[in-house]
């Protein structure tokens, strides 16, 4: 029953670990601009991975996508790639660890196939929170460097609520595939591997005759 639990909270948190890298992905708030150099400011400006946006103090809101791939920065290119292997590797994750629970029909119907299934799903939620927290840290690291920089002559931001969103989803896509590795090493009793011989188990058989008695193995 343990064993149980600990697969249903793990795939919970790597399931939950996804959405929020895949909110963290699309978002266009990975650092908004400061107005620390600014009294009165109408225009608020935002960057994500794929678009940059401006909005004004009535409301409107206008973005423009970033042109070209090799115009762009390293550390934005490596950030794209990273997040979209994390975002492939939560998926498999996720649908893997299905696969493997033990309260489910799908699969296969043995249990020591389905503990391997489910430690395969938690070894691809813990890769994918790594492929994701690496990333968002490299972001802001970038933009802190920028902001405290006295020579930076461009806009300085700060950091945004997808890089929240991203650690957040790291953490929870770790933790799920941590709990569903615990749950195949610890459950023992339900994931087990016969030994060389349990299969050939001796018996002894009695023959009983007059005033003699016989045991043969």
């Amino acid at each position: 029953m343990a064993v149980m639990a600990l697969q249903i909270v793990g795939l919970v948190m790597g399931f939950l670990g996804l959405i929020l890298q895949i909110a963290s992905t699309c978002s266009n708030t990975w650092r908004v601009s400061s107005n620390a150099d600014s009294v009165i400011s109408a225009t608020w400006v935002f960057e994500g991975l794929w678009m940059n946006c401006a909005a004004s103090a009535l409301g409107s809101v206008q973005c423009k996508w970033f042109r070209g791939l090799l115009g762009l920065d390293s550390y934005l290119q490596g950030c794209r790639a990273l997040m979209i292997v994390s975002l492939l590797l939560g998926l498999a994750g996720v649908i893997v660890a299905l696969l493997g629970l033990k309260c489910t029909k799908i699969g296969s119907a043995n249990e020591q196939i389905k503990g391997k299934i489910a430690l395969t799903g938690g070894v691809c939620l813990i890769a994918s929170g790594l492929c994701c927290i690496i990333p968002v840290s490299w972001y802001a690291y970038q933009i802190t460097q920028e902001f405290y920089n006295p020579i930076y002559g461009g806009t300085k931001y700060e950091l945004g609520p997808a890089l929240y969103m991203g650690w957040g989803g790291a953490i929870l896509a770790i933790l799920g595939g941590a709990f569903l590795c615990c749950s195949c090493s610890g459950g023992q009793k339900g994931y087990k591997y016969a030994g060389p011989g349990q299969g050939n188990q001796q018996r002894i058989y009695k023959t009983s005759s007059a005033g003699e008695t016989k045991a043969y193995v």
